[in-house]
Formats: C-alpha cells, structure tokens, sequence
C-alpha cells in the first residue's frame, strides 16, 4: 500500500481552516481518502473586507500566525503537497495582493484567490455526484461568509452554477442594500427549477452541519424545511449569548447561524424543495481531490 499525505487550507469569510488527508492507494483498487488532521481558528476576515474594504494589520498578523502553524503541522505530519485558498473576503479586499505576498514572505505559504465558479467546480469535485440518484433534481447550495454558491445538477450532472454575493459576515456586516442581489439570486434559482416536479437541496458549509447535528438525524438522512424553519424561529429567539451558552454554539456560529438559515430556507422556498441532505464535505475536501488528480494527470 501506497500512502500520500495532502492538505488543503481554505481561507474564508467566517474561519480559515487546515485539512490534511491520507490517500491509501493500492493496485486495481480506487483510492481511500481519511482525514487526519482538521484545524480551525476563527479569523473572521469578511468582518473587514465587507465593512472597510481591507484586512486589518491585526487580522494579517493573525493569518500569518495561523499559516506558520498550518506550516508546522504539515510538516510533523509529512504532508508532500498542498493548497492554499481564499475565496470572497480576500479576492474582494483591496490589499487582498498585498496580503498574500506579506504572508508569503512571512511564511512561504502560497496562497490562491479563487473566484465563485471556480470554488464550486473544486467543491463539485468531492463524491458529491456519488451520493446522487439518477433521474433527479438537486440544487446544491453552499452557505459561506461571503458568498453563496448555487448549483442545479439533473441526472447526476450540473447543468449550471452561479455564485452571489449573499454570505453570513457579509449580511451581518455590510451596511449596503442587499435586496437587488437577493432578487438576482431568487430569480436564478427559480429559472434553473421551473417546471421541475420534486427538487432536493444539499446543504454545504459549517453552519447547515451544526444544525443538522442538532437534529439528531441518522447518517444520510435528510431534514425537512419545516424543521429549519423552527430552528431559525427558535435561534432567532435567543440572544448571541443564549445560543453559546444554552445551544452550546461557538462564539463565531453563534451570529452567522442566523443568516445561514434565512440563506438555505430562502433558497428551498425558490426552488420548491421540501428537503434537504446533508453531507460532510466542502472546499477543504474538493481540494485534496483536485491535487489527487492533478497528480495522476501528470
């Protein structure tokens, strides 16, 4: 057996996280992916970007504390290859350029600024497809701090994907009238589910994981509308400090839930969807695939 050691570091609106994976290969049989290491520190860079346009000295300082560490633990843990990427926040900061060449100097960690498009074919790359069934309709959303990625797949293939500037920090922090990219993003999601008799959404990202936690639903099961509908009543019910201390929710899920929610409700209302999956995978996974990949292309 051939065992390769990748990590994907996903720098988001909400957090930045590390992900290293071991790929067990072995001849004639399809490559295993097992997480071994996953590390988040809640680095909240949409919390700049979307109020005044830049990352902070403290925020850079921050990341470049995180990047040496990541780097640290990439090494004790023998990892050959890796990528590093940020989507909204830092390819909409000013000093987004200027950030990663400081924290590639600070740290000799690369980093790569992905537009929408581009996060959602790494993310489709994961064994989303896998989890399909064949002659029917899924719209895959994925909830960031930033932005949201919406994707229509029919007959386990995607028709189309688009992403929006609706994301959780950016709806808690920006000052800016959203309505007008609500209704693009409605309007775009009911084009793509029009005549469609049953739609299933699949939720992706932190916050639609923890919920489904709390739902105490077995592996592989979906949940209902109605039941984020009464979670988002019941959470909106309570003060930020409620939902850390009674929900027992981190001090930075414990806002964006709420946006999170409007978000994925919001979008099976547009497309009729009564139901949503959810599975454990996001950017950080699609990332360890595509370098897996690229690496037998070459």
């Amino acid at each position: 057996m051939d065992i390769k050691r990748y990590a994907a570091i996903d720098i988001g609106s909400n957090g930045v996280r590390l992900l290293i994976s071991n790929i067990l290969l072995e001849k004639d049989l399809p490559p295993i992916f097992r997480k071994s290491a996953l590390v988040r520190v809640p680095i909240r860079l949409g919390a700049d970007t979307f109020e005044t346009g830049n990352i902070s000295e403290n925020n850079i300082e921050r990341m470049s504390d995180a990047m040496k560490a990541f780097k640290l633990l990439m090494n004790v843990h023998g990892v050959e290859k890796y990528r590093a990427c940020a989507t909204s926040a830092m390819r909409e900061a000013q000093n987004g350029n200027a950030v990663i060449d400081k924290i590639k100097k600070n740290t000799d960690i690369e980093i790569e600024i992905i537009d929408g498009k581009k996060e959602a074919d790494i993310i489709a790359s994961t064994d989303l497809y896998q989890m399909l069934e064949e002659n029917k309709d899924y719209l895959y959303v994925d909830v960031g701090g930033g932005s949201t990625e919406f994707t229509f797949i029919s007959n386990g293939r995607k028709v189309a994907s688009k992403s929006f500037k609706i994301g959780t920090v950016r709806l808690l922090e920006t000052k800016d009238n959203m309505t007008q990219v609500w209704e693009e993003a409605e309007n775009w999601v009911k084009k793509q589910t029009e005549h469609r008799e049953e739609v299933t959404m699949i939720g992706s990202g932190g916050n639609i994981v923890r919920v489904y936690k709390m739902s105490n639903t077995g592996i592989g099961k979906p949940i209902s509308l109605d039941y984020l509908k009464k979670q988002y009543k019941y959470l909106s019910g309570l003060t930020y400090e409620q939902r850390i201390r009674e929900v027992g929710l981190n001090p930075d899920r414990a806002d964006v839930i709420i946006p999170a929610l409007q978000i994925y409700i919001s979008a099976m209302k547009w497309s009729n969807a009564k139901k949503v999956i959810v599975p454990k995978f996001g950017l950080a996974d699609g990332i360890i695939k595509t370098l897996y990949k690229e690496r037998k292309s070459n």
